[in-house]
């Protein structure tokens, strides 16, 4: 099974780099782009076959290594 996870920041924690990105996206002319939030993507293999295990198990890596619960959401899919 694979797992793709995406961990972004929490609403009203700064996000500097995703401001850095704003700044730049508008200095190479793409106008009009507000409130960027930069993130993480974490695409994992499994050697489980059962799709509700798979997900306890990356939800504890989450918690554990992956995410910042403190300042960070994260959000899992498990496909088969």
């Amino acid at each position: 099974m694979k797992a793709k996870v995406h961990v972004t920041l929490k609403s009203g924690v700064l996000d500097p780099q995703g401001k850095a990105v704003q700044h730049a996206l508008a200095a190479l002319g793409f106008g009009g782009v507000d409130n960027v939030r930069q993130g993480k993507f974490i695409e994992l293999d499994l050697d489980e076959t059962d799709a509700g295990k798979a997900q306890q198990t990356v939800e504890a890596m989450c918690r554990q290594l992956l995410a910042n619960t403190v300042i960070e959401n994260y959000d899992i899919e498990i496909v088969a």
